[in-house]
């Protein structure tokens, strides 16, 4: 091998190494992964079809997936969770207690992180990978 080859794939690994050191740290979430435990050691959130998370922790302000916003209303996730609300309206007695459901178990998820000493804040991000993989079209870009 000539010393340009060589040269050149060495210098195309410490780039590689370079870029996999930033991946890797960036996406290292010690907290999150510390306050996702505690998510998972509560009953009403683990007993939940969905799974509450935190996927990030950054200067006291963690920030949570959530299924549903103003543009992915509750009830077309309602019937993918549960399959028994399909078709039924949105002020059906069914719907409605599901809804109450999924109510209980995002606010006991957000009060428990937001219970945290260094916990300021807590942001809901759309999870729109969980929605997509459950044929639920995410929101249209503004």
């Amino acid at each position: 091998m000539d010393r340009f080859t060589r040269n050149y794939i060495a210098g195309l690994v410490i780039i590689v190494i370079v870029f996999a050191v930033i991946g890797i740290r960036s996406s290292w979430q010690p907290r999150a992964d510390e306050l996702n435990v505690m998510l998972q050691a509560d009953p009403l959130v683990v007993n939940y079809p969905y799974r509450f998370r935190v996927v990030s922790y950054q200067d006291g302000v963690a920030t949570m997936l959530t299924p549903r916003n103003f543009d992915i209303p509750a009830h077309r996730f309602l019937q993918v969770i549960y399959p028994r609300l399909h078709g039924l309206a949105e002020d059906d007695p069914a719907m409605a207690a599901a809804q109450q459901a999924l109510v209980n178990a995002q606010k006991r998820a957000l009060d428990l992180v937001e219970a945290q000493p260094d916990v300021k804040s807590v942001h809901w991000s759309l999870d729109v990978r969980w929605l997509a993989d459950h044929g639920i079209a995410g929101p249209i870009p503004r």
